[in-house]
């Protein structure tokens, strides 16, 4: 620092104390505009530096009143015309965060130079006035570099990478300018942000040919961007040929394993890190938690604990979420009081981060009292809090909550509103719905896309597709969201087309359109559709299948009792790696048994490391299914030793099984025990097992008082199974009672006026038998047309009573009736059936079966309807003398038939 004879050196112990309080009254004024003498010189310059310190230590501060100071010092020393000064004090306004007094100082400068008009341009690309910047730009007479990489900056601050890349080819063509390595940075950070990887290649082979390649800053660069586009291979090629690949590398290396090559592969670079930062933590804990590994997550929090390094907000706001996704509360809890011990105070993101695990974990007390706590409360912390209420259901209280944020007053972004508008899609309030509607138009929010997506899926859910319809036409911008929803919403009402229509206008289509659409086919009964949906989805190839698309696949499967095209889907899910996933084998089960594959649905289930409930459920009720009570009961015992409670569906599986096996006593047991020990009320699915099991076992009295003692009024299922029961054991009085309560419920099912006009003919009363068809046709309920079908080499061939349309019918027929004069060599007395039962749509399908598929093989048989006494016997006896296995899947059940016998032992 230059010492002024005039001035004691102690006066220069601050340069701000010297220039507020010398300056003003020193002579060097008259001497600083003086035309001669060194001193006069020397003293200019000497001021001028002071001001310079000061102005300085005034931006690194912040201190505006400090800037204004220093300002009036300028002019009151005659030194404002500087533009060297000027252009400091430019510098020193944008750096306290004062852009009119920035704005004032630069419009006073008389001849701006290319320093002035830089900063003030990074100045006001930094504040959001990109459009006044540009402007400028324009302005500039001779621009340097400095001025194409502020401008390149402030395009790339404001999210604008595209307009980033449009200025660098802009300044490659000025002759008057170079690029350099802060160049190339920005210019790679916008296409990792577009995804531009051809462009990338283009930047490093520019790169290279300016022998930037070297420079460990620029190597990040490229790895980042390359990271970015999805080009591992060629990030990773940058990074092996850095003689010292810093911690910036070494964490994008591992982003980028983590999302290109899974977390295995991630782990395997973290590991061999020389050295870690916080960053290098997070970043492995953030792709652990998206892949599925939350506890692997929280354990890297306790070791990059352990070995001290500092948790930051990322880390904790990281590990809340964590907690959140998995309901651990314990952890959650765990990781509060960690905050409370390691910060001084819990600021507004950690506080919100709080709220969202506990509301999330269902814990809305703990929510509710964190945020009460909060010193400062944002928008993100409402929105959780709202967000906690509605997802529990509580949706007055999270409208209250609502409604005190807009008192605050709080401004109100697109999230919280998305939130709330959900909410109301709990209650089916169209009314709130709308309100909120109105709401999102007053703050102008409506044209949001979650605020829209979140508008047309409450009209939807509401039944009013129409204003859904016109909210999403309305829409300026629509994601794959907005479209998705427009599909469902169509598939909820019905119409099918309708959704197809959307699904085949949208341009990008992610794994969830395609799951609405699989489930929309299957959902209403169009299974071989969702199958070419399917086919459609593989030869695309743009889209992979996550489980839920597996999940509906093997549904679809199961309608259709589609095993080949099953094993063909099985087989995409190993390619994909997602057999070991619960919700996939889950559905591999179901799927089997469904198809009659009994043995490979417990192998499945048997090689499931992770049960969970629904595992335990689909293999109860697989048992169920076919009528194997004894293995329904042991599986629900072992459910029960492993610690796993079960629920509704559970004791509707045991209950079903025990009733397809006549396992009264059990039955007794288990309707019994669940409301005993699990506390599970019966509801009309058990109480229907319950009656058809007391009823097939001949207990009709005691049937019909479970019936009289049910706390809830009896279906049409019950007295359905009452009526089935009566006719077995002849009992007219009861079938009389149980078709009462039938006619009374009107229901339009064709079998139990067909099941009570079969009980007045066998008991001999004709006149009683064809008043109950004339009834049938005077309500014009129709009998459902029995049909049956079989898969041979891919292909589904469906049969219906007395079929001619089938192109082998010749050949069919004359295997049936070699195989009935067969099974009459063996007892059968065709005279006693109808004679139209010979060609019943079961006897059809078995006999095409077995001129069509070799003698090792199985065959499988599926019916609409439940199997009739005479097909039954004549398919047992057809295993008897073709010593083939048969297994045929009814309405009700599985038939297994082998050697002359079924393994429901003709009680079904």
């Amino acid at each position: 620092m230059i010492k002024l004879p005039w001035c004691h050196p102690k006066a220069f112990a601050s340069p701000l104390i010297l220039l507020l309080h010398v300056l003003p009254h020193s002579p060097l004024r008259s001497r600083a505009y003086g035309s001669a003498g060194a001193l006069g010189e020397k003293a200019y310059m000497a001021i001028t530096q002071e001001l310079s310190d000061a102005m300085a230590a005034c931006g690194a501060t912040g201190s505006v009143s400090g800037a204004r100071r220093l300002h009036a010092c300028l002019v009151s020393a005659g030194l404002e015309a500087s533009r060297f000064l000027q252009n400091n004090l430019l510098n020193t306004y944008l750096g306290c965060g004062s852009l009119d007094d920035a704005r004032q100082v630069f419009d006073g400068i008389s001849f701006p130079n290319v320093f002035s008009y830089n900063m003030i341009i990074n100045g006001l690309s930094k504040f959001g006035f990109l459009r006044e910047a540009v402007e400028l730009f324009d302005e500039i007479p001779v621009r340097d570099s400095t001025s194409w990489n502020t401008l390149m900056a402030g395009y790339f601050r404001n999210r604008q990478p595209l307009e980033t890349v449009k200025t660098f080819a802009l300044m490659v063509q000025d002759p008057n300018c170079k690029p350099n390595m802060f160049t190339f940075a920005c210019a790679m950070k916008s296409c990792g942000a577009l995804g531009f990887h051809r462009l990338g290649l283009q930047l490093h082979g520019f790169v290279e040919k300016l022998d930037f390649g070297r420079d460990s800053q620029v190597g990040a660069s490229l790895i980042d961007m390359y990271v970015k586009c999805g080009a591992v291979n060629l990030a990773s090629q940058v990074f092996d040929l850095l003689e010292s690949p810093d911690l910036c590398c070494w964490n994008s290396m591992i982003l980028g394993y983590g999302s290109s090559y899974g977390t295995e592969r991630a782990i395997e670079v973290f590991n061999k890190m020389p050295d870690r930062d916080v960053i290098s933590w997070n970043t492995m804990i953030s792709i652990l938690s998206h892949n599925g590994r939350e506890q692997e997550a929280l354990s890297m929090v306790i070791e990059m604990s352990a070995l001290g390094c500092e948790l930051n907000s990322t880390t904790y706001t990281c590990a809340l979420s964590v907690c959140a996704s998995i309901l651990d509360l314990r952890w959650g809890r765990h990781l509060h009081a960690h905050i409370i011990r390691s910060q001084k105070s819990i600021d507004v993101f950690f506080g919100s981060a709080l709220v969202d695990m506990y509301a999330k974990c269902g814990h809305l007390q703990s929510a509710q009292r964190t945020f009460d706590a909060l010193c400062d409360r944002n928008t993100v912390s409402w929105t959780a809090l709202v967000a906690g209420y509605a997802r529990s259901g509580l949706v007055e209280e999270a409208m209250k909550i609502f409604n005190q944020m807009r008192s605050v007053p709080m401004s109100l972004d697109q999230f919280i509103l998305a939130t709330v508008i959900s909410a109301c899609c709990t209650k089916m309030d169209l009314c709130l719905g709308t309100q909120l509607h109105s709401i999102s138009f007053r703050v102008g929010s409506c044209s949001s896309v979650p605020v829209s997506n979140a508008l047309v899926t409450m009209y939807a859910k509401c039944g009013n597709v129409e204003t859904a319809e016109c909210v999403f036409q309305s829409m300026p911008v629509r994601d794959v969201i907005s479209w998705t929803s427009m599909i469902t919403a169509y598939s909820q009402m019905g119409n099918i087309s309708k959704a197809r229509e959307y699904f085949d206008a949208m341009e990008d289509r992610n794994v969830v359109t395609w799951n609405a659409m699989l489930g929309a086919y299957i959902q209403h009964g169009s299974e071989e559709e969702g199958l070419k949906t399917y086919i459609m989805l593989q030869r695309e190839g743009a889209v992979k299948p996550d489980w839920v698309t597996f999940a509906i696949l093997f549904c679809a499967c199961a309608e259709v009792a589609a095993v080949r095209c099953g094993n063909q889907v099985i087989a995409h899910a190993f390619k994909l790696g997602l057999n070991s996933d619960t919700s996939v084998a889950n559905g591999i089960i179901t799927m089997y048994s469904r198809c009659g594959k009994i043995v490979e649905a417990r192998e499945v289930f048997d090689s499931i490391l992770d049960k969970d409930l629904v595992s335990w459920n689909a293999m109860i009720t697989a048992y169920a299914q076919h009528g194997q009570g004894k293995e329904t009961i042991e599986i629900l015992q072992r459910m029960l030793c492993n610690g796993i409670k079960p629920d509704y569906i559970s004791y509707v599986a045991v209950l079903s099984g025990c009733s397809h096996s006549g396992l009264v006593e059990e039955g007794r047991f288990y309707f019994d025990s669940m409301t005993r020990c699990h506390n599970i009320n019966p509801g009309l699915e058990h109480f229907a097992c319950m009656v058809d099991l007391l009823s097939r076992s001949g207990l009709l009295e005691e049937a019909k008082k479970v019936i009289d003692s049910m706390p809830i009024k009896p279906s049409a299922e019950i007295w359905g199974a009452l009526l089935g029961a009566c006719k077995i054991y002849g009992n007219k009085e009861l079938a009389e009672c149980a078709v009462k309560h039938l006619f009374e419920l009107d229901t339009k099912d064709s079998g139990s006026y067909v099941l009570l006009a079969k009980i007045y003919a066998d008991a001999g009363n004709s006149d009683d038998s064809a008043r109950v068809r004339k009834l049938m046709r005077e309500r014009g309920i129709r009998k459902n047309p029995g049909c049956s079908w079989i898969e041979v080499k891919n292909t589904v061939h469906v049969f219906t009573a007395d079929d001619s349309s089938h192109p082998q019918i010749d050949i069919i027929l004359r295997k049936l009736d070699e195989l009935m004069k067969m099974i009459e060599a063996v007892g059968y007395d065709q005279s006693t059936t109808f004679l139209s039962r010979g060609h019943h749509s079961e006897k059809l399908a078995v006999a095409y079966g077995l001129v069509s598929l070799p003698e090792w093989m199985p065959i499988h048989i599926m019916k609409n309807l439940r199997i009739c006494c005479d097909c039954h016997t004549v398919i047992k006896l057809i295993s008897l003398v073709t010593t083939r296995e048969l297994i045929v899947r009814d309405a009700n059940r599985f038939h297994h038939f082998r050697e002359g016998s079924c393994s429901c032992q003709d009680y079904w």
